[in-house]
């Protein structure tokens, strides 16, 4: 990670993302693992930009600046692999498997939240500080009110994509895999990385091998994940 000053996100902000999304959406096929996990990260920022909009979050600058930063992550992702160019470790497990038929939908998303939550999320909260110039508390109050956001569509992520109890038991690995991660701890995780990479912004060379060395354990975490189970 290059630990420079950055510029301000684009004008189009939350609804600029969005657009993507939605047209990343109408163009993949359903069933794709990417497909899936855009299906969920589209909500997600939906609920994000509507409490953005309407005052759920203390400071609606930095918010927006967060929220653009960390999906234009995601984006670049989906641009590096549309191109045949290599895509951070974090990514590579979900677009490796994207296709692959005893992978099932919810471990496409999880593997994709893993992704952004557990790598991208605390290289945007880098840059939001430095592009506004200010120090990790003054976003932590609204990072938490985001997480309660996630936390709650999280829940009904896993009821909307887990198989239904006829075809879902105790003695099925999915349950076990599933219950393996949780949001929560990899946003626990994110805020940590992203206060070292902090405390540490002006020393590229070691904030560049940190970040490497979380992109790569995020990468093998997200492998795990998406374990075919066919």
């Amino acid at each position: 990670m290059t630990m420079t000053r950055v510029q301000p996100a684009v004008p189009a902000g939350i609804e600029g993302v969005l657009a993507r999304m939605r047209a990343l959406e109408a163009a993949l096929p359903p069933g794709d693992g990417v497909a899936v996990f855009n299906r969920v990260y589209l909500t997600v920022t939906e609920e994000v930009g509507r409490r953005t909009a309407t005052g759920g979050f203390r400071d609606r600058t930095a918010t927006t600046e967060l929220d653009v930063r960390f999906a234009e992550r995601y984006l670049r992702a989906v641009d590096q692999a549309a191109r045949g160019r290599r895509q951070p470790a974090c990514w590579r497990p979900l677009f490796q498997l994207r296709g692959h038929p005893a992978v099932r939908p919810l471990q496409f998303a999880l593997a994709g939240i893993n992704a952004h939550i557990g790598h991208d999320l605390a290289l945007a909260l880098v840059d939001t500080c430095r592009v506004l110039e200010v120090e990790p508390h003054a976003l932590q109050g609204d990072f938490h009110r985001i997480g309660e956001t996630l936390v709650a569509l999280e829940e009904r992520i896993r009821e909307e994509l887990m198989p239904g109890p006829d075809a879902l038991d105790v003695a099925d690995p999915l349950t076990h895999l599933v219950g393996s991660w949780t949001l929560e701890a990899a946003r626990n995780a994110a805020w940590a990385s992203f206060r070292a990479l902090w405390a540490i912004r002006d020393l590229p060379e070691l904030a560049e091998e940190f970040t490497d060395r979380v992109d790569a354990g995020v990468g093998m975490v997200g492998r795990c994940l998406l374990t075919p189970l066919g």
